[in-house]
């Protein structure tokens, strides 16, 4: 039997995703005020929003292209920089492979990482399976911008403190984001 593709929150998921103390209905004090053309990571929603994006995203290692589109979702969750989603159709799906580490957010689901043939390894992750909210980037992939050079709108993306995390800190994000010392969301 196929392994389902929609997962649906167990009371333990539901018991941490009550958990959180922001949830953007507030900025903290300590929260940089954004200024215009700004977003501040505070007034992301929790749950996370997906929003389209049509702004030119860029993903490649030197001159080597991973992937390009302009048609991409970004996820939206109080304290981190956005995550942007690519769909699979505008990336170069013959240089990942899967490294067969999996992942779990209780937000969007269950996410497989991936490695650059020939490169370094866990450049990325996809959810292949996800909670309803977020089928829409069910197969869409994800990369980490502290592995690979990774542009919105030709402006280089600086990673998301911390390791773990894939948010994309762009000039248009204020924080202070989650990974930062003190910063936990």
């Amino acid at each position: 039997m196929p392994t389902p593709s929609i997962l649906q929150p167990t009371e333990a998921i539901r018991r941490h995703r009550d958990a959180w103390t922001f949830r953007g209905d507030r900025r903290p004090p300590f929260a940089i005020q954004p200024g215009p053309g700004q977003e501040s990571v505070w007034d992301y929603p929790r749950p996370p929003r997906l929003v389209l994006d049509a702004r030119r995203v860029v993903v490649r290692l030197g001159t080597r292209m991973i992937a390009s589109s302009e048609r991409t979702a970004r996820v939206l969750e109080t304290a981190s920089p956005p995550t942007f989603y690519i769909p699979p159709e505008d990336v170069d799906l013959a240089q990942l492979i899967e490294s067969g580490t999996k992942t779990h957010c209780e937000w969007k689901g269950e996410a497989v990482d991936l490695s650059l043939r020939g490169g370094p390894d866990s450049v990325g992750w996809r959810y292949l399976r996800t909670y309803p909210e977020f089928s829409g980037i069910r197969g869409w992939i994800a990369f980490y911008p502290s592995r690979l050079e990774c542009y919105v709108a030709d402006e280089r993306v600086r990673p998301q403190p911390g390791g773990y995390y894939g948010g994309w800190i762009t000039d248009e994000i204020v924080g202070p984001v989650k990974g930062e010392p003190g910063v936990d969301g």
